[in-house]
Parts: C-alpha cells; structure tokens; sequence
C-alpha cells in the first residue's frame, strides 16, 4: 500500500531503540527521510549505520527535558527541510509503589513523558499550521485509559497525552493539519525485555515462566495474550500518521486489554 509518505520528512523522538527504532525503519521502507533522535551520540550512531541501508536518515542526540537540547533537536530537523510528520514517542517507565513515588519521580515523568512532547509540538505545530499540511503522533498507552496501580506515575502521565493530544488536534480545526495519539498495551521492547529480566533475579526463577504467565496473572483481559511487537506498534503510528482524515483520536493497539467498545 502506498501511503503517500515517499520523500516526506520525519522526526521520531526517543528512536534509538525499541517502538520508536522501528517506526523509523518502517517510515524508511515507505520512502519518507527521516530524522532519529536519542539520548547519547553513541545510541544515535549506531541507529543511523543500522537504518541507513533502508533510505535517507540522519540522526541527532539530545536530553528533551533541557529546552535548549530540544529547541536544538528541532532545529537540526529543520535543517534537513520542512518536518511533515512528528512523532512524539521519547518516553520512560519504571514500577514503584504509589507512597513512594516522591515530589521528583511525579516531575521526572512529566518532563520526560509530557513535556517533551509539548517541546517539540510548540514548534512544529505552528510551523505545519502555516504550511498547511502535517502530521503529528503522540505515544499514549493503554495505561491511559486503565490505570496501572504499580505504575500510577506512569499511567497519569499517559492520560496527560490524550489531553494534549486533543487540545492540539483542536487547534488544527478546519486545516489539513492532524494530531492524533497511539495507545500501545505491553510491548516487548528492550526496556521490557531487561524489566522481566531483573524481576526473574529478583524472584530466582526462570524469566521464561514469569513472562508466560505474565497475561494470566497482570493482563487477563488481554484478548491476544502476548506481547504486541514494537513493529506491529511501528505499523498503525505510520498509517494513521498518514491518514487524511484521522484527527483527535485515540488509536488502541493494545491487544483488546481495555474492555470498550470505544
């Protein structure tokens, strides 16, 4: 299927790795350039030698909870030409029990898993709003919408970006301009991956049977009962990133976990 992305430009935050790598790779294999970001020049490096087969890639580091590292960030995109899609997916987790998340871990996890999206969105929402044309993706989760009580922190940081996402897709009202959110359930990223690791040591067994009975136990409601893959994520945020006349939504692709029919 041709979606029409051929020779656009990307910036997809946080694609060093994991959800966010394999968005890259699947907006290369459309045809559109595209511009990586991670914390590290090192992280940075490797995914440009790894993407670069694919198609036009550059890549630039930076910490986006600093707004002169994110102002620079966007600045090296524009560099590159006129951003079309952004996709804001830099984001962190971490378990932890509700009393004893301090007054620092509540605004750790909104600089990085909010307000670096408001960073980038401040200046290239305006910029597609003059041009008349873009796209903009938010990385939401299920946790959004079906609160996790080991990962409250997370979870209302979650909910926030389905707030943002339709204050800003309000904005665009009567222009081709699109700013939608994807709600990802579990998704078995790197960071996951070292997650069950940890836990398996911390618990002496085996971490295959942790993660097999993973869905019986945490995720019953989960239709698929497995781990959705960062490509299948990867998939629906380049689809509805170029869709027409998606705006304001919230698109699940989570495995069926939330209960709704909505």
């Amino acid at each position: 299927m041709d979606l029409g992305l051929k020779d656009k430009l990307v910036l997809v935050t946080g694609s060093g790795s994991g959800i966010g790598k394999a968005t890259a790779r699947v907006y290369l294999e459309e045809g559109a350039r595209v511009v990586v970001h991670g914390l590290t020049d090192a992280e940075v490096a490797a995914c440009v030698s790894d993407l670069s087969p694919l198609g036009e890639v550059t890549g630039k580091a930076g910490d986006l909870t600093d707004p002169a590292e994110a102002d620079a960030l966007a600045a090296f995109a524009q560099d590159q030409g006129e951003v079309d899609v952004l996709v804001n997916n830099v984001g962190i987790f971490s378990v932890k029990p509700f009393d004893e998340l301090t007054d620092a871990d509540w605004m750790r996890f909104f600089d990085i898993n909010v307000m670096s999206a408001v960073r980038m969105s401040r200046v290239f929402l305006p910029a597609m709003l003059k041009r008349g044309q873009g796209s903009i993706i938010n990385m939401a989760s299920e946790a959004g919408v079906k609160p996790l009580p080991q990962m409250v922190h997370y979870s209302v940081t979650k909910t926030a970006m389905l707030g943002l996402t339709r204050g800003m897709a309000e904005l665009t009202k009567g222009t081709p301009v699109r700013v939608n959110s994807i709600l990802p359930g579990p998704t078995w990223t790197e960071g996951v991956e070292a997650y069950f690791d940890g836990l398996a040591e911390q618990k002496d067994e085996p971490v295959d049977d942790i993660v097999g009975g993973y869905f019986k136990s945490d995720e019953p409601t989960s239709l698929i009962q497995r781990f959705v893959q960062p490509d299948e994520v990867a998939r629906m945020i380049v689809t509805i990133s170029a869709s027409t006349a998606s705006n304001g939504a919230a698109h699940r692709i989570e495995g069926g976990i939330v209960r709704s029919i909505l």
